[in-house]
């Protein structure tokens, strides 16, 4: 009952103007803020649609006691999610209620002359076809578990597991209850678009984190060895901070920014599920910190997902704009320059990486070009990823070295990374690894075609 009405609390805060979706979501204190935002995202959505199945089926009218919210919510998920996992007497009372909801429904179908519930939708609230075939991703959380004990989990559970992908149709053609290893990223899985886990134990206990691919790529072009010294500026939810720790192996420290005290919270939740030791929670606005500060002088990596527009994003809340005003495009560019800046000046810094998940060149390539420009020769361009299938923009010469990935072109979020190295003379130190390096190790490599990688053994989960 806790999701549902944490979602009916979000909704009713989005109506009388008191934040964002975004905001609210944090601020609410669910654990499981991932699932709390798609919740809601999703019943936005279709928003219209169960304001016209509540009025059609009389709902609010026979249940007094249910607010308009947490019918929607509940309503939502009866008919168009995955079903009422939870809920409690709010669940019998909507199940109750089942057949004059899907009588309604029937009829709305009708009459607007459609099969499919997301035909319902209005044109600017369906999903397109590219987002709507984005996969289900999970990363393997190695701090806690292994790929071969999570593939042989899933099996238990019925899954089938169809080997390596070697293309992204294959990606795009997963069906039912099968899934792939991906043919990019080490650790992530693939299973169809619709696959629910949050209630899975893996996800639960932290053995799995629920993480797009494309939100996967900054931690691992950053590529630091054990025993780095990291700094993740904009760290909030966490998910790439847990990814980093994975990649340490929990040796090093890795020191993850935050302003705000209930989204270091809400991160602190998360990171303490994975496993993750060693990082250092920082609840302060990463400009504001000294690079010159003794303790930051072994820092050699930083990752850098500022504040951006979210344009990439495949759901979108209220006040999420696909196209953001030319205003508001400047002002999100000027903030992530100054921060880009602020992150190269820490002394020891070896590499960068710079994400958003951002479609616009302004947030992206200009950022980058900008600040190249301003530190004249000290830093340069890497191409971290040379077979990654989308390039930057050519805004300027050098930047098809950045990646860019969306829902279309590589199944994923729409999503921006920029990988800046140190221009200086000699090798690079231990922590750094090469750019080659990264790109041959990939997952099932030295093992038959199809085939998981072999690892080290950890804890199997029951």
């Amino acid at each position: 009952m806790a999701l549902y009405s944490a979602a009916a609390a979000v909704l009713a805060g989005l109506e009388r103007g008191e934040g964002g979706l975004k905001s609210l979501v944090y601020n609410s204190g669910f654990p499981h803020v991932r699932q709390l935002y798609a919740l809601v995202s999703e019943t936005l959505r279709y928003a219209s649609v169960l304001e016209k199945l509540l009025d059609g089926a009389a709902l609010l009218q026979a249940e007094k006691k249910l607010a308009p919210q947490l019918a929607k919510v509940l309503v939502y998920d009866l008919l168009f999610g995955k079903g009422l996992k939870c809920g409690g007497r709010w669940k019998a009372l909507a199940r109750r209620h089942r057949a004059r909801l899907e009588a309604e429904l029937a009829r709305m179908k009708v009459r607007h002359k459609v099969s499919r519930n997301e035909d319902l939708l209005a044109p600017e609230n369906a999903v397109s076809t590219a987002a709507s075939q984005v996969p289900r991703y999970i990363r393997v959380n190695t701090l806690k578990t292994c790929m071969d004990d999570v593939i042989d989990f899933f099996k238990r559970q019925g899954y089938a597991y169809l080997g390596k992908a070697a293309s992204l149709e294959e990606l795009k053609a997963l069906s039912g209850k099968k899934f792939l290893l991906d043919l990019h990223l080490p650790e992530l899985l693939v299973f169809p678009s619709q696959t629910d886990l949050h209630d899975n134990v893996l996800y639960t206990s932290g053995h799995i984190i629920l993480q797009d691919k494309a939100s996967c790529l900054p931690a691992f072009l950053l590529g630091p060895v054990a025993g780095s010294h990291v700094i993740d500026a904009c760290a909030a939810p966490g998910n790439k901070t847990s990814h980093l720790a994975a990649i340490l192996k929990n040796r090093g420290q890795i020191f993850a920014f935050d302003v705000d005290p209930k989204r270091v919270a809400t991160m602190n939740t998360l990171l303490t599920r994975a496993g993750v030791t060693g990082c250092q929670l920082v609840q302060q606005d990463f400009l504001t910190v000294d690079p010159r500060d003794p303790k930051y002088s072994r820092v050699t990596h930083i990752l850098l997902d500022p504040s951006c527009s979210g344009s990439g994003m495949v759901t979108r809340g209220p006040g999420e704009e696909a196209a953001p005003s030319t205003e508001r495009l400047q002002a999100l560019a000027g903030f992530q320059r100054r921060i880009l800046n602020h992150a190269l000046s820490f002394p020891a810094l070896w590499r960068l990486v710079y994400s958003t998940c951002s479609l616009h060149q302004e947030e992206n390539e200009d950022v980058v070009q900008a600040v190249l420009q301003e530190w004249g020769s000290a830093f340069r361009l890497v191409t971290a990823f040379p077979s990654w299938p989308c390039r930057g923009l050519a805004a300027f010469s050098g930047a098809e070295s950045c990646l860019r990935a969306s829902p279309a072109e590589t199944l994923t979020h729409g999503f921006f990374v920029a990988v800046l190295e140190r221009c200086k003379e000699g090798a690079a130190p231990p922590s750094c690894l090469p750019t080659a390096a990264k790109e041959n190790p990939q997952p099932g490599e030295g093992t038959e075609p199809g085939a998981a990688p072999k690892r080290k053994k950890k804890k199997r989960v029951k």
